[in-house]
């Protein structure tokens, strides 16, 4: 079963020349179909003179809405390919503005399904992609003779520390998916020979950065 729910890391605009055409694509995250309808009317006035403003978007947990405009141009050429562009990167609460100003060649039916898309794509390996992981805080108490031990196991696994308070102990913080938080634990006693103490916190949620290598793995494991 994937563990991943991906997004773009950041808002973006990345344009591309075809035929003398420009296509000018903006993306950025959105959490409700007001924030997307804000967007297509900011960029529409951005560029009040552009021929086209093609769009897709998807927003929900499973991708509940699903919405994509092709604005002028022959019906499935823009808005469906922009719509593919973000479904084959598996991402989620994004939407992608595609801005044309017309060159005065046509492209044809396939020339725009491929512009579109291609304008969609390179945006967003423009910007990248990140997992958003939603992880446990684990509380560490330890004593002060632990603190170089426990960090070095820390450094050494990956796992960031989040927060240190130095008292009469040291409390460390760090964050771990659920999942993985019994073992976790377990591999803490083994190294401290249960000589601390740890308790659970809040929900947090992470960006990690996702590549095409990951997704791959992701896809064997599911």
């Amino acid at each position: 079963m994937t563990t991943t729910f991906l997004t773009i890391k950041e808002t973006g605009t990345h344009e591309i020349e075809i035929k003398k055409s420009r296509f000018i694509c903006h993306i950025q995250r959105i959490q409700t179909e007001d924030q997307a309808k804000q967007l297509i009317q900011q960029i529409s006035k951005q560029h009040e003179k552009a021929n086209h403003h093609c769009f897709a978007y998807m927003l929900g947990p499973a991708d509940q809405i699903q919405r994509e405009s092709d604005n002028g141009e022959p019906a499935g050429t823009a808005g469906v390919p922009i719509l593919e562009a973000l479904k084959k990167n598996e991402l989620h609460n994004v939407i992608a503005v595609v801005t044309r100003y017309f060159g005065g060649i046509k492209l044809g039916a396939g020339g725009l399904i491929r512009a579109y898309s291609n304008a969609t794509s390179s945006t967003i390996d423009q910007v990248g992609i990140v997992n958003l992981v939603t992880k446990k805080e684990l509380f560490l108490t330890i004593d002060y003779r632990q603190f170089d031990k426990l960090k070095y196991f820390l450094e050494t696994n990956q796992v960031p520390i989040e927060n240190v308070d130095y008292t009469d102990k040291v409390k460390v913080t760090v964050a771990i998916r659920e999942t993985e938080l019994p073992a976790f634990v377990q591999r803490v006693k083994d190294l401290l020979s249960d000589q601390f103490d740890s308790s659970i916190g809040a929900d947090r949620l992470f960006e990690e950065p996702f590549t095409r290598k990951e997704r791959q793995e992701e896809e064997k494991r599911a």
